[in-house]
């Protein structure tokens, strides 16, 4: 791109020097009573309960989200297919996830407009492109460890097809989520390239450690190679424990001049065997209003939550971050 402002970039400037992104997903279908413990996740409510789907972008939309990430984090033609949907069927489904974004974004705006004075952004829509260990789920996106048998070609042609039609789609941002090594960032970085991708993008990692990859390989590693791209506006941590960001935020500060993105989960721990939470360093609504001032201080970006957190943290982070903008 040239020197015009991407629609990411133009989005933080509008909310003052850091944008809010949306929460937990499943955990709030789950409020609403769906039933997603499966492979496919959140996914599954893509052709069991599409309306649930709508109904939690709009919760996220009223408490303030800038962006909204679809719900095609562990939707994966693979895992369609295993399902026994076709891939025409599959196919439908990922572009489903950005089409009830779009028109839950849509929707919200046009009743905004008979609201003079309101406070709120037209969000944007991020397409969510969850990591390999995100299809297998056996746990791996918080390890990095793919096997042997996984190398370059293999990661992209996993992810080649999806992002064909989620672009398509028409969202607004891709967000390739949860990435644990540095093998699967270039794999992102050149299917970027290779299918000359328009849409900006931000990659974000996950960290056990709070220090490097799941891999175990530095982020210096990991961000050498998107650097090299200007395909990717953002890059930062998802689903990560909260006490960790602050001091990731300043490594990736030293690391990159790309716009750091930040959305932590709630601290609780997934076992990814055993597939339940585990209770841990649990923060609450109080305490992500207090550490997303420190995290935009700190040189975030655009700040939000993952696993486990719901519109009202995301409203608590709203209020603290545009009341002080």
């Amino acid at each position: 791109m040239g020197k015009d402002k991407s629609s990411l970039e133009d989005l933080i400037e509008k909310a003052g020097g850091c944008a809010v992104v949306d929460g937990g997903f499943a955990t709030q279908l789950e409020r609403h009573g769906a039933v997603i413990n499966d492979p496919l996740w959140s996914a599954l409510c893509l052709f069991k309960d599409p309306h649930l789907i709508k109904q939690v972008h709009l919760e996220y939309l009223e408490a303030g989200a800038d962006i909204l990430v679809t719900s095609s984090y562990q939707a994966t033609l693979p895992g369609f297919l295993s399902r026994g949907l076709s891939i025409e069927e599959g196919e439908s489904l990922l572009e489903k996830s950005v089409k009830l974004a779009v028109e839950a974004r849509d929707s919200f705006w046009n009743s905004l407009e008979r609201t003079p004075g309101h406070c709120y952004n037209r969000a944007l829509v991020a397409a969510s492109i969850g990591s390999y260990g995100a299809y297998l789920a056996d746990g791996s996106e918080y390890s990095g460890c793919y096997g042997l048998d996984v190398n370059l070609d293999k990661l992209k042609d996993f992810h080649r097809r999806r992002l064909q039609v989620l672009v398509e789609a028409g969202p607004d941002l891709l967000a390739f989520e949860t990435i644990p090594n540095k093998i699967e960032a270039q794999a992102c970085v050149e299917l970027l390239e290779e299918e000359n991708i328009e849409v900006p993008s931000w990659i974000c990692f996950s960290s056990v450690d709070g220090e490097n990859a799941p891999s175990g390989e530095s982020f210096k590693e990991c961000l050498d190679i998107i650097n090299k791209s200007n395909k990717v506006h953002a890059v930062g941590i998802n689903c990560a424990p909260p006490h960790f960001i602050e001091t990731l935020i300043h490594k990736f500060k030293e690391l990159t001049k790309k716009a750091i993105i930040v959305y932590p989960n709630s601290g609780e721990v997934w076992d990814g065997r055993a597939k339940r939470w585990l209770p841990s360093k649990y923060f609450g609504d109080d305490k992500f209003e207090v550490f997303a001032t420190r995290w935009r201080n700190s040189g975030a970006r655009l700040v939000g939550g993952c696993c486990r957190t719901t519109p009202s943290t995301i409203l608590a982070i709203t209020k603290v971050l545009k009341e002080s903008s």
